[in-house]
């Protein structure tokens, strides 16, 4: 059945609807196109040289990740597992099919990650590789390595009552000295331990595939709250690594040329970026650590003790927004 949904501050309009994206009423154009397994022709390779080859690997020795450049002008990506997605030069449109037996579900975790956020960096936005939730109505974000906590911490905000507006990919639209957070989707995906961690065991919880052991805190329904809106960005924390003995946890300001250089390497997709693109990203990030508090969190060793975490964050993103008064909501 055809739909319509929202997501990133994108309208997708498909021949179905993607799990876990939020409806739309249909009422607009759409700003995306997409095609999944419809029938719709897949274009062949332009020539036999990939643009990026994944470092990573699959148990069968085949790298997770490939991409080239297809005959009618679009990006293809092509993932060990089966699924595929031709994405035009200009981020309009999509074609995405996938072997039999494989899930629209399973497509979804690529769809609403890497695939959209690509075609958020061909419409000249910059992502970062984040999570970030509502504070006194600005966008709080947290950025890390893999495994840093970032939608573990947006969940245990979840948990105390703020609204999660995106977890994953951070989309960036600069507005003369403001940067605006576009809202992503209505779930938090958490792997089996930080669910553990938070609700006292994973199966509290869905998964997010039938196939894969991650699962999701939904948003849109129960105690648990998405943010629909686009807001100002307030406050970046890069989240540190657990030190075994650390018993207090630690926040404090990063200087911005540390910044950027953190920044720059947390931002999504980048590995894709040709000149324009990593120009374009370098000037944004720097304009942006001159107009955001960017700090550090260093967490406590136990994990268990992600409610106090929360709390802490909480009160110093109070305290940097005070010190920081910032353009209203619905100027900037």
């Amino acid at each position: 059945m055809p739909s319509s949904q929202l997501v990133y501050g994108l309208r997708i309009t498909s021949n179905c609807a993607v799990p876990g994206l939020s409806a739309d009423d249909g009422s607009g154009d759409g700003d995306v196109e997409l095609h999944l397994n419809d029938g719709f022709e897949f274009p062949a390779l332009f020539g036999p040289e990939f643009l990026y080859t994944s470092e990573d690997t699959d148990d069968s020795g085949q790298p997770l990740l490939r991409v080239a450049r297809l005959r009618n002008g679009a990006y293809g990506l092509f993932y060990s597992d089966g699924p595929r997605f031709a994405v035009d030069p200009q981020g309009r449109k999509i074609v995405a099919d996938w072997p039999p037996g494989y899930s629209l579900e399973d497509v979804a975790t690529y769809l609403s990650g890497p695939v959209l956020a690509f075609v958020l960096r061909l419409r000249g936005l910059v992502c970062l590789h984040a999570s970030a939730v509502a504070i006194e109505g600005r966008a709080i974000a947290f950025v890390g390595p893999p495994g840093a906590g970032k939608s573990t911490t947006s969940a245990a905000l979840a948990k105390n009552g703020y609204a999660v507006l995106s977890d994953d990919v951070v989309a960036l639209v600069e507005r003369g000295d403001c940067f605006r957070v576009q809202p992503g989707y209505p779930r938090v995906n958490l792997w089996p331990d930080s669910a553990r961690a938070l609700f006292g065991s994973e199966e509290t919880l869905p998964s997010v595939t039938p196939t894969w052991d991650k699962r999701f805190l939904t948003l849109d329904q129960g105690r648990f709250r998405f943010e629909s809106r686009a807001l100002p960005l307030g406050v970046i924390y890069i989240l540190r690594a657990r030190e075994t003995g650390r018993s207090a946890c630690r926040i404090g300001p990063v200087l911005s040329p540390s910044a950027v250089i953190t920044l720059v390497a947390n931002t999504y997709l980048n590995y894709l970026l040709d000149k324009d693109m990593r120009s374009r990203e370098f000037g944004l990030l720097g304009r942006l650590v001159n107009s955001i508090a960017v700090r550090f969190v260093e967490p406590v060793d136990a994990a268990s003790q992600l409610d106090e975490l929360a709390e802490a964050i909480c009160a110093d993103a109070r305290a940097v927004l005070t010190a920081r008064p910032a353009l209203p909501v619905n100027s900037c």
